[in-house]
């Protein structure tokens, strides 16, 4: 088994932007289990957090940027990459401008900073994604197709230039920490002579140098060598890598792309993840049919006092769920609420239903890390009170469920009649 990775001590980055020619500081710091990769823009009020996941893709011509809330954070596929072929899973990044620094347009700074930074292996397992069937996107001739294979991750990338310079270039690699930093991590990245003019026009590459980016005339690179005679190729692999990133799991099969680029690697990218959840949903439905405390406190953070849910004992899939909680006299409320004739107060009840509600919507695995806030109650009723004795049988089920939004119709019973009932609609943020 596969083990999740942090840093061992934070380590700092000046440089600046291929695209923004903004100089940016960034700063690497360990982060817990579970917690992922995040950006923190450091420099704009309440600093914010950009997640390095699918749901923050942001699209940009000729890079992958990631924005969430009104924070966006520009060309993050090399450092992607790095975090990628070096196993990292979970960091904090902060950083005080809107594009990661370019380095030497590849991913060989990213990878020495790590290493400068002591990567740690932490307790947890790494969450691993089996290509068990083919997964496929096309548009033209350009196309990109995840595929079985064998342990670990294959990709072979097909490009083809229509100059004598670059022609067509072929390159295969079963990827690991040691291949990628010495196979693909040195490969820069590109552009062609005949395209310069035009992206400054657009407001691109104002960072760009001789030194950070081949480029390619018709007669071969300009004021630069190549590292490796097919680097282009293989600096095509490493943005796929990076892209790859942001289905948050380690890839099992083999990746076979002709002529790809961003914006069809991010369709490849949402396609996995919609098999992910597929696959998920069919294990959830065949395995889990209850969730006793420790798996409740996995999903809530709510902690005792306010953990209004002793044991969730029926699940159908991401539809419905059926929770319980025992109320006794012991609870905290009881002493100052109606002391003498001891009522559950119907806000707790309502905030039970929402916790079971909570429970429903963040199980979900592109929902993990996330919080679900109570946003707004229709219909709400309390019809019967509830004693020290009852056991309350929560009921919540999803009506409408969306990417940062959930709609839950619940309900409470005690002895098989409702006491209270709602329609909830929580918010989904991030933690």
């Amino acid at each position: 088994m596969k083990y999740q990775k942090t840093i061992k001590k934070p380590v700092e980055y000046r440089g600046v932007g291929l695209h923004t020619g903004a100089e940016v500081r960034v700063l690497f710091k360990p982060a817990e289990e579970d917690a992922g990769v995040n950006f923190v823009r450091v420099d704009l009020p309440e600093k914010p957090r950009v997640p390095v996941n699918a749901n923050s893709i942001s699209y940009r011509m000729r890079r992958t940027s990631l924005k969430h809330e009104g924070a966006e954070v520009h060309t993050v596929e090399h450092l992607m990459a790095a975090l990628s072929g070096m196993g990292i899973d979970n960091l904090i990044i902060e950083i005080d401008g809107p594009e990661v620094p370019g380095g030497d347009g590849s991913a060989l700074t990213f990878v020495e900073l790590l290493k400068q930074a002591e990567i740690v292996t932490q307790r947890s397992p790494k969450k691993v994604f089996e290509i068990k069937s083919p997964i496929a996107v096309a548009e033209k001739d350009v196309t990109l197709v995840a595929l079985p294979g064998e342990d670990g991750l294959t990709i072979s990338y097909t490009l083809d230039y229509h100059i004598p310079s670059v022609g067509s270039q072929y390159f295969t690699i079963r990827v690991d920490e040691d291949t990628f930093e010495r196979e693909l991590a040195p490969a820069r990245t590109f552009c062609l002579s005949s395209e310069v003019e035009e992206l400054q026009k657009q407001g691109l590459g104002k960072g760009a140098s001789y030194e950070n980016t081949l480029v390619i005339s018709d007669k071969g690179v300009v004021n630069n060598d190549l590292r490796f005679p097919d680097e282009f190729v293989r600096h095509k692999i490493l943005d796929l890598l990076g892209d790859l990133f942001l289905i948050n799991a380690r890839l099992t099969g083999h990746i076979v792309a002709n002529k790809s680029g961003h914006p069809m690697n991010m369709k490849l990218v949402k396609k996995i993840l919609e098999e992910m959840r597929r696959q998920e949903a069919e294990q959830t439905s065949r395995n889990e049919t209850s969730l006793g405390i420790r798996e409740i406190q996995k999903i809530l953070p709510h902690r005792y006092p306010f953990l209004l849910i002793d044991r969730v004992v029926e699940l159908d899939g991401y539809k419905r769920a059926v929770g319980i909680k025992n109320v006794t006299y012991n609870e905290a409320f009881f002493q100052g609420h109606f002391p003498g004739q001891p009522i559950m107060p119907g806000v707790l009840i309502f905030e039970a239903l929402t916790q079971l509600a909570g429970v429903l919507l963040l199980r979900k695995m592109e929902n993990v890390g996330k919080t679900a806030v109570l946003l707004s109650m229709d219909k709400a009723r309390i019809r019967k009170t509830v004693i020290p004795g009852d056991q309350l049988i929560l009921e919540a089920v999803a009506s409408k469920v969306k990417s940062r939004t959930g709609q839950v119709n619940v309900r409470a019973k005690v002895d098989g009649k409702v006491v209270a009932e709602a329609q909830i609609r929580c918010m989904l943020v991030d933690t």
